[in-house]
């Protein structure tokens, strides 16, 4: 009776909680925290992984959204390595994602192995800019890119760092690609913040 007792228990968790998901990042917390700490924070870190029967869709292929949830793990590692996460919670910031875009380049399949490349371009006062590309181990061939603003709540990217670093840092120049993305951002909040204002109007 309590056997079943439990396993119903744990069939009502598992069907209304994503469980592997804290299970997962609870596992990537502990991997980091034994890893060496990487001083420099603006260098790249690489994150290993491969397609799992569970990431797969009706191809056969890696699905796009297991790719987004592959880089929440690979951008979590990224930040415990480098300090950020500690600091930020030492700050009584909070790190959320404001804005993403991904390009897919050519498929993962089953039982690719890949790693995931993860580097902050640079800041501003509201957010880390962030790359992560998925690079497929049998030949090296950049599968997909994807682009991040991890928004800095309760804080400032500049103050993160200089908490970690203990020195003023001075932000990288955007790439080209990073100016455009975050213009297109820009101006897509604009959009809408002005379409908000003509539906109060109308109200």
């Amino acid at each position: 009776m309590l056997l079943l007792l439990v396993l119903s228990a744990l069939l009502l968790l598992f069907c209304n909680l994503d469980v592997w998901y804290f299970l997962r990042g609870a596992l990537v917390f502990f991997q980091a925290w034994f890893q060496p700490r990487i001083r420099d924070i603006l260098a790249e870190q690489r994150y290993d992984g491969m397609v799992l029967p569970h990431d797969l869709d009706y191809l056969g292929h890696m699905n796009n959204s297991r790719y987004l949830r592959e880089c929440d793990f690979a951008r979590f590692h990224h930040y415990m390595r480098n300090g950020l996460f500690m600091a930020s919670c030492k700050l009584g910031a909070r790190m959320v994602v404001g804005a993403s875009t991904i390009r897919y380049r050519r498929s993962l399949d089953f039982r690719e192995p890949f790693e995931i490349r993860t580097k902050v371009l640079g800041w501003d006062e509201k957010a880390f800019y962030l790359e992560q590309r998925f690079v497929s181990k049998k030949d090296g061939f950049v599968s997909a890119v994807m682009l991040c603003r991890q928004n800095v709540v309760r804080c400032s990217p500049e103050r993160i760092i200089e908490f970690v670093c203990k020195a003023k840092i001075e932000c990288p120049e955007f790439p080209e690609e990073l100016k455009h993305w975050i213009s297109f951002i820009t101006a897509s909040s604009q959009a809408l913040r002005a379409e908000s204002g003509l539906d109060n109007k109308d109200k």
